[in-house]
């Protein structure tokens, strides 16, 4: 089964993940800035080093494992930014702002990876004969997943499962006596992902929005 992983192509992986999860939660931290709360800059958190955001399960043994067990969705998570909703100046709508940021960042990502991976993928003939392609070859296969780590990303995080920040997103949108009824469900929200996974929902539901997005950004 892990035969044909090598150390290579997990460091490919691992490169665009850590910057992507990282980009995702440094935009809530910044958005949460100009929405009122410093509590992220205070932590030392609205920064792009990776270290400082990393969870060792989230970051680097989840998505290892799902790389080495063949699972087609490849995607992890960091430490989530510290945010004071109640900082916050208009709580509804800040807080729309601040779970949709994490979101936009990793689309904006996607659709700047794909570009340039589809330049590279103009200029393969050329590239691949030269003395520079084993080093564009790994820049080639980053943004490749760059592309798709950033787009899993985001959908799945669009899911209106909490703690998700698509949950907060909708619950923002929702009447107040509604909106209490649906944060009790955050205690389960994990169990009900794990739920998906395990069931391949999960798989089935991104896969349904990530296919023509891929093949969009990839040139399928």
């Amino acid at each position: 089964m892990f035969s044909n992983i090598n150390l290579n192509q997990i460091i490919v992986m691992i490169v665009p993940l850590l910057f992507a999860v990282t980009i995702h939660e440094v935009a809530h931290g910044y958005i949460a800035l100009r929405m009122g709360d410093r509590t992220a800059q205070k932590a030392g958190r609205l920064t792009l080093n990776p270290i400082k955001h990393l969870d060792f399960f989230g970051s680097l043994l989840l998505p290892l494992m799902l790389k080495l067990t063949g699972s087609p969705v490849i995607f992890g998570y960091a430490k989530p930014v510290p945010v004071n909703f109640s900082n916050l100046k208009d709580v509804r709508k800040s807080t729309i702002y601040v779970a949709s940021a994490g979101v936009l960042a990793n689309f904006i990502l996607a659709f700047l990876s794909g570009i340039l991976f589809q330049i590279l993928t103009y200029y393969k003939l050329f590239w691949q004969t030269s003395i520079f392609n084993p080093f564009i070859m790994d820049l080639y296969s980053m943004l490749f997943y760059s592309v798709v780590i950033n787009l899993v990303l985001a959908i799945f995080n669009l899911i209106p499962i909490p703690p998700l920040d698509g949950s907060k997103i909708l619950a923002m949108c929702l009447p107040a006596p509604l909106r209490i009824q649906f944060a009790r469900l955050e205690r389960f929200g994990m169990v009900i992902i794990i739920f998906l996974l395990l069931t391949n929902l999960l798989d089935k539901l991104l896969s349904f929005f990530l296919t023509p997005m891929f093949n969009i950004l990839l040139g399928r």
